[in-house]
């Protein structure tokens, strides 16, 4: 009888801890946000499908998709307020030549990784391929980039994908998630180098 309720208190407090993470982590992605928005570029957060974290995830009973019913990476991206317009509560981004957008890529478990992480920086020379039918803005490739997140992020730091549908190329900063415990540590750790490589493409592009 004790074993089993230890197993039934482990069981709560595994689901309890989660749950505290997954708010904690929607706190981090707030208050980027909020500073992005006092930027003088006006970012918005880019909006998929509403105000919400696009991730790749399964319900299916296959063993293959067990392992992602429960949410272990995900994204938001933020654009420049004039590069994108917002109807009935979803932004649209169109692709075009000079769209670059800041990626903001949390990790909370992957088989290479030791602790949790936080990826911020940049995608640049997002381009779809004309065979890509159902891919027309930026928000439709969110899905297909967390989708094939092993193969586009193989090396956050120097990206440079394609496949027979998109292009991008793009440079992610790395941080440990739970090195950021403060504000000013979130803004120079994180924020800060993110917008400098942003104004640095600035001149490239």
């Amino acid at each position: 009888m004790a074993e089993k309720e230890e197993i039934l208190r482990q069981t709560a407090l595994a689901f309890d801890f989660i749950q505290k993470l997954y708010l904690e982590v929607s706190y981090l992605i707030k208050e980027i946000e909020g500073t992005l928005q006092e930027e003088d570029e006006k970012f918005v957060i880019g909006r998929p499908a509403g105000y919400g974290i696009s991730a790749r995830s399964s319900t299916g009973l296959e063993s293959n998709n067990v392992s992602l019913w429960l949410l272990k990476k995900f994204a938001v991206f933020f654009v420049s307020e004039e590069k994108t317009k917002l109807e009935r509560g979803q932004t649209i981004t169109e692709l075009h030549k000079d769209l670059k957008v800041l990626y903001l890529r949390i990790v909370l478990n992957d088989k290479n990784i030791d602790e949790p992480i936080v990826y911020l920086g940049v995608l640049y020379n997002i381009e779809k391929k004309p065979q890509a039918k159902g891919i027309n803005k930026f928000e439709s490739i969110m899905g297909y980039i967390e989708y094939n997140d092993d193969k586009i992020f193989k090396k956050p730091q120097e990206i440079d994908y394609e496949d027979a549908y998109v292009r991008l190329q793009g440079e992610l900063i790395k941080n440990n998630l739970y090195d950021i415990n403060d504000s000013q540590t979130l803004y120079d750790k994180i924020i800060k180098p993110s917008l400098e490589l942003y104004r640095k493409l600035d001149k490239k592009l």
